[in-house]
């Protein structure tokens, strides 16, 4: 019988590769110290767009099959990062992605047409319920997922974030669906977020460098996205850089979304170690811990005694 770890993480991501663009330095980090990794994922990601010209035949609107590969790039990204606990939410197949389009004003919105069986058309209580599922039986101290628009505003990103907030309400009342388990009440709630002076910096070294395409639109003192928060906003900063080398290595694995060209890559070569292995997070639940020299936590387990 496997020991449970004294402490334990749960994230709720939309599609696979979010978790590794997000979080995966701190999910690296956490798994090699030994904490317990558990990530969910709601879609296969279906929708998203193919950038290897080889594998074109597997998209929606041909051979429909994007899903299983994606299945497999997940499971190499987690063994890259040394996470062995990974879920589809309600066993994969279970939701489907809700694919997007763009809105005028930069953020991603609902498609014009969306399937049936869609996340985005997911019922609420149901959805949330698999979760609860898995709340009570990994009782996670630590919950990480999205904010209130996603990030940038894709529907299964908002419906994540809908799941887990809901789910996470649900798993404590010890009356709901007692089917599923004894109630459990996780502790600190997380939203992943992106320093805005931390990625004004990111720019400013990748243009200074003479790269004028990554992160195109963006400029180090111009208006950015809601996907970066003002740093007052920020709880927590996990400083793991020295497994910045495996969370590239789960980007690779995510080749059908990620190219090693594209500006995490970029990112990388420019001062890396510093620019993709600091990840930054809101806290929305719960009591911060200790505070690091920036005024910010520096471990999401800060305060939560080990159980």
């Amino acid at each position: 019988m496997t020991a449970t770890p004294p402490h334990r993480l749960l994230l709720v991501h939309a599609h696979p590769d979010d978790e590794s663009i997000g979080q995966g330095a701190t999910m690296a980090k956490y798994a090699a110290e030994g904490r317990g990794v558990t990530l969910v994922t709601c879609t296969a990601g279906e929708m998203g767009e193919i950038l290897v010209p080889e594998l074109e035949h597997l998209a929606a609107d041909r051979e429909d099959r994007l899903g299983e590969h994606r299945q497999g790039e997940l499971a190499n990204a987690m063994k890259a990062l040394g996470v062995s606990d990974h879920r589809f939410l309600g066993g994969f197949g279970t939701y489907r992605d809700s694919g997007m389009k763009w809105h005028e004003d930069g953020h991603a919105v609902a498609a014009d047409e969306v399937h049936e069986n869609a996340f985005w058309n997911a019922d609420l209580t149901e959805a949330a319920s698999h979760l609860v599922a898995v709340i009570r039986e990994v009782r996670p101290q630590v919950l990480v997922t999205y904010d209130e628009f996603g990030g940038y505003g894709h529907p299964d990103h908002i419906q994540a974030h809908r799941v887990a907030m809901y789910g996470a309400q649900l798993a404590a009342a010890p009356s709901y669906r007692r089917d599923l388990g004894p109630a459990w009440d996780i502790a600190k709630i997380y939203w992943g977020t992106i320093s805005e002076s931390r990625m004004r910096e990111s720019l400013r070294r990748l243009r200074d460098a003479g790269d004028t395409t990554s992160f195109e639109g963006m400029e180090p003192d111009g208006q950015l996205p809601p996907l970066f928060s003002p740093d007052g906003d920020i709880s927590c900063e996990i400083d793991a850089s020295e497994y910045v080398d495996r969370k590239l290595d789960a980007l690779r694995a995510h080749a059908t979304q990620i190219t090693t060209d594209g500006p995490f890559f970029a990112l990388s070569n420019n001062k890396g170690a510093e620019a993709l292995g600091r990840e930054q997070y809101r806290l929305v639940k719960g009591v911060p811990g200790e505070l690091g020299e920036d005024g910010w936590e520096t471990d999401l387990f800060s305060g939560i005694p080990a159980n």
